[in-house]
């Protein structure tokens, strides 16, 4: 039998486990997931990061960059900037200022502004390479500079952007976005962007283009992802860390039915591996996020009365999860 000092440890990242939507949350109590209840009965629970639905950080993208070594305060974790770092530009223009830059549309409605998904859009290569030139001298105006990235994403670097606290497009997709705008004088200018991108924008070949063949215009753009890298080289993490993302799209629409059949899926696949490295004494540590808590829960050497009395002892999945 592998004991745990021959395999490589393995982290995974279960985001949405326990969403706050309504329909999901009464949905909860329903679940039933059998080999995820067996895999907790065997592993040992460890404290728990704490969150709230206010944070502009979710706790499964905290937990993702703690695994990984990031570090930053609520809203300031460096995600733009590791990239800018895994793409050399930090070498010529440094650490700090760093942001994601993402295209969307959003809808203005009489009391609020709402954020369709961006990835909806589905913009091509050409696309977004035009609309970012279109928009680049404007940015370039404030002191911003924007970099190619991905077809639904830029990096963008400037004075502005620095150690700004931006929400996680996570917040945002597909609901209003008022709260989540930075208001901070710092973001003044990046307001006023966002509006003369709605005017500049509105009538550019592009957003023809799209209006012909019946598809959302690029209207606006949202900011994320700031923070600066530390100065200090960062360890290489110690472990693997696997995202899984599986329950996001139904977690974010609230849907109920699509979210319990991804969690039925989760506990049919990935639960039943899980399971079979613990039971093979190799390491496993899962943590699942919910809004207010994320515990992990770790396969540790312990004598066989405590696996005992835990196998037990832990809660049935669903009480977990209506915790989280």
């Amino acid at each position: 039998m592998a004991s745990m000092r021959d395999n490589p440890a393995m982290h995974t990242v279960i985001p949405f486990a326990a969403p706050a939507g309504p329909h999901c949350q009464a949905a909860m109590a329903q679940l039933v997931l059998p080999n995820l209840a067996q895999l907790l009965g065997l592993l040992n629970p460890t404290p728990p990061l704490l969150g709230s639905a206010e944070s502009l950080t979710p706790l499964g993208e905290r937990v993702y960059a703690k695994s990984l070594g990031l570090q930053g305060a609520d809203g300031l974790l460096p995600w733009a900037a590791q990239d800018a770092e895994h793409l050399g530009l930090t070498k010529d223009h440094g650490p700090e200022g760093w942001a994601w830059i993402t295209p969307c549309n959003w809808r203005v409605h009489a009391n609020h502004v709402a954020m369709e998904d961006p990835q909806r859009l589905a913009l091509s290569a050409h696309e977004a390479d035009a609309l970012r030139a279109a928009m680049q001298p404007y940015f370039a105006e404030d002191g911003i500079t924007l970099h190619p990235l991905n077809h639904a994403t830029w990096l963008a670097q400037g004075a502005a952007l620095k150690d700004l606290p931006t929400a996680s497009l996570t917040r945002t997709r597909g609901v209003s976005v008022d709260a989540w705008i930075p208001r901070q004088a710092q973001a003044q200018p990046l307001r006023r962007l966002q509006n003369e991108m709605q005017m500049l924008l509105y009538t550019h070949p592009v957003n023809d283009a799209r209006r012909e063949r019946s598809q959302e215009p690029v209207n606006s753009f949202w900011i994320s992802g700031t923070g600066t890298l530390p100065a200090t080289k960062r360890a290489a993490p110690t472990q693997r860390v696997e995202l899984d993302n599986s329950l996001a799209e139904a977690a974010l629409l609230d849907d109920a039915h699509q979210w319990t059949q991804a969690w039925k899926a989760l506990d049919q696949g990935l639960m039943v591996r899980l399971l079979a490295r613990a039971k093979s004494q190799e390491p496993v540590e899962i943590t699942l996020c919910g809004e207010r808590l994320a515990p992990t829960f770790v396969l540790q050497t312990s004598p066989w009365w405590n696996r005992l009395q835990r196998r037990f002892t832990a809660p049935p999945p669903q009480e977990l999860l209506l915790t989280l």
